[in-house]
C-alpha cells in the first residue's frame, strides 16, 4: 500500500476540517479548541499512519485485542484513546499505553481502572459514557444515574474525571446533542476538571461541534466504509 492508494484519505480530511472550521466559525467562539479523532477500528496500520502524517494525533480505539495487533506497528506521536465498550478483566492491557478511557459507564469499572492506575502510578484521564437516548442495543450510564456516577468516581484514587462521552440515536440527533449539552453545562460547573465533551461521528460532528462538542470522532468519513464483521 503505498501513498497514491490513500489519497483519499487526504480528501477525505480536508473536507473534514472545512465542516469542522465552517461548523465552529458558525456556532462557537473563536476561542473554542475542538479536536477531531481519527477513529480506527478495522483500519490497516498504514492508513492510520497516513492520517497521523497529515496530522491526525489523536487516535481512537474500539477494542482491546485489535489495538494490542497493531499498537506496535503505529507512528508513536498520536496520542490514543480508548472508546469502545471495556470489560473489567481488559484494563491491565491498556493501563499504561492510552491517555484516556472514554468509555466508563459503572462503579466497578472505574474501581478497577482507579485500582491499576494507582498500581502503576499513574492518573487516568476518564469520561463518562451517557446512554443518552436509552438505547438497550447501547452501553453508557443513564441521565438519571449520571450524577451518582460521577460522585463516586470522583471520590477514587488514580483517576480524573475530564468529562462526558455518547453517542446518540442517528435519528433525532439535534434532540439528544442538544440534551448532552444540557447535561454536561451542569455537571462541569461542579467539577474543575471537566473540559471533554466527546460527541459527534461521520454523520453529524458538525451538528455536534453546533451543540459544544470539545472532540468529534470520525472513522468512516475519514478512511471510508469498512467491514466492522471482522
Amino acid at each position: 500500500m503505498n501513498n497514491n492508494d490513500l489519497a483519499y484519505i487526504d480528501e477525505n480530511l480536508r473536507i473534514i476540517k472545512e465542516r469542522c472550521a465552517e461548523a465552529k466559525e458558525k456556532f462557537r467562539s473563536s476561542d473554542d479548541v475542538i479536536r477531531i479523532m481519527a477513529v480506527t477500528k478495522t483500519v490497516a496500520p498504514e492508513a492510520i499512519n497516513h492520517a497521523i502524517g497529515l496530522g491526525m494525533n489523536l487516535l481512537g480505539e474500539n477494542r482491546v485485542q485489535e489495538y494490542l495487533s497493531k499498537a506496535d506497528l503505529y507512528d508513536k506521536s498520536a496520542e490514543v484513546q480508548f472508546i469502545g465498550h471495556l470489560q473489567t478483566n481488559k484494563v491491565k492491557y491498556i493501563i499504561n499505553s492510552v491517555s484516556m478511557i472514554q468509555s466508563v459507564d459503572s462503579l466497578k469499572l472505574g474501581q478497577e481502572i482507579s485500582r491499576l492506575a494507582v498500581k502503576n502510578g499513574r492518573t487516568m484521564d476518564i469520561l463518562c459514557e451517557v446512554n443518552i437516548g436509552g438505547e438497550d442495543s447501547k452501553s453508557g450510564v443513564s441521565p438519571t444515574e449520571l450524577n451518582e456516577l460521577i460522585k463516586q468516581l470522583s471520590e477514587l484514587e488514580g483517576l480524573r474525571l475530564r468529562g462526558l462521552m455518547t453517542i446518540p440515536p442517528p435519528s433525532d440527533s439535534d434532540i439528544f446533542l442538544g440534551r448532552m449539552k444540557e447535561l454536561y453545562d451542569k455537571v462541569s460547573e461542579e467539577y474543575a476538571d471537566m473540559d471533554t465533551l466527546s460527541m459527534g461521528m461521520t454523520h453529524d460532528y458538525a451538528e455536534a461541534i453546533k451543540y459544544g462538542s470539545t472532540l468529534v470522532r470520525i472513522g468512516t468519513g475519514l478512511f471510508g466504509a469498512r467491514d466492522y464483521s471482522k
